[in-house]
């Protein structure tokens, strides 16, 4: 999500769901029309970069993504290179909290996390990614899931500590950390593919896309839940939006640059506890079908629909 100056690389009606997250209204500040209250699934963000000959590199290159599970809990805070993924999955979990999703493609990064274990319903992102999934335990659902649907994951409690490891400055469980080499080490070592044709959910653009018919969306809110707003507030003079969550500005762990989107996708879905023997309160989405949602970009916003056929199958716009 980084390169403030980049030009937002996105054409309208393929974009499909990246960051997602289900809750009970969204409000898109500043505007005339405000939207019904409904239940929300998918926000998506998008990062693109432009090199000298003016091709897109956001999207580049054959190396196999990768999708790793963040912890969204606000000791967990701030996480570690968000801004170095081309799109991020926010989703809500039990107890009104979010987890977060960042896909990785052709980075070499050396600290990724907080990471935390797997829910089920990321799996369906990962899958439409072609992604190597990577986590640090799982609910029950998302074990029998990644079983049954042969996902290429990578579990950090099953791995050793120097391949998962856990830092000092914050405290268990929200300390797991890893990084992009070891990641694809012991993906090779588990036989996995690292390379990858698959076409990106997206399609992209280098010109600027303005929405001159849209609404006026400089202020983004996104109840997850009562204790759980999310935010985004678009700076002018960068053409991007910033990232609050329960108030708070979003930084990076190490260089401690606000995290900051070009693009936002926001797609209404209904979110569900699940009725199982643990009763811990987890979720489940109904994401399958044609949702109603907004793509934002550039202080604008307008209606779209997003459909997604099967679990495993891409999303379309």
């Amino acid at each position: 999500m980084k390169n403030n100056g980049i030009k937002i690389l996105i054409v309208i009606l393929i974009i499909l769901i990246i960051i997602a997250g289900t809750l009970l209204a969204i409000k898109i500040m500043n505007t005339e029309n405000n939207t019904e209250e409904e239940k929300l699934e998918n926000e998506i963000s998008l990062e693109t970069e432009e090199n000298e000959d003016n091709t897109i590199d956001i999207y580049n290159g054959d190396q196999r993504p990768i999708a790793v599970m963040i912890d969204n809990h606000k000791s967990a805070w701030p996480q570690a290179s968000l801004n170095d993924a081309y799109i991020v999955y926010e989703i809500i979990v039990e107890g009104g909290e979010t987890r977060l999703m960042p896909i990785f493609k052709g980075k070499d990064l050396d600290k990724i996390g907080p990471i935390r274990s797997s829910r089920h319903y990321f799996l369906d992102y990962a899958m439409e990614n072609d992604a190597i999934y990577v986590h640090f335990g799982w609910s029950p659902q998302a074990e029998s899931d990644i079983s049954t649907y042969k996902v290429n994951n990578i579990n950090g409690i099953s791995e050793s500590s120097t391949n998962f490891w856990r830092v000092k400055d914050k405290k268990s469980p929200h300390n797991v950390v890893t990084d992009t080499k070891k990641i694809l080490t012991m993906a090779e070592n588990k036989k996995y593919r690292t390379t990858s044709s698959a076409k990106s959910v997206l399609n992209y653009k280098a010109e600027e896309i303005n929405l001159d018919e849209g609404q006026v969306a400089t202020s983004v809110e996104i109840p997850y839940s009562d204790s759980n707003l999310v935010s985004y507030k678009y700076n002018e003079e960068t053409k991007r939006y910033e990232r609050y969550s329960k108030g708070t500005l979003q930084k990076d762990w190490d260089t401690e640059e606000a995290i900051t989107t070009k693009n936002i996708i926001i797609t209404f879905v209904e979110n569900y506890t699940l009725n199982d023997s643990e009763n811990k309160g987890r979720q489940g989405l109904k994401n399958i079908g044609n949702k109603k949602g907004y793509y934002i970009t550039n202080g604008k916003a307008i209606e779209i629909v997003c459909e997604k056929s099967s679990r495993t199958r891409k999303n379309r716009i």
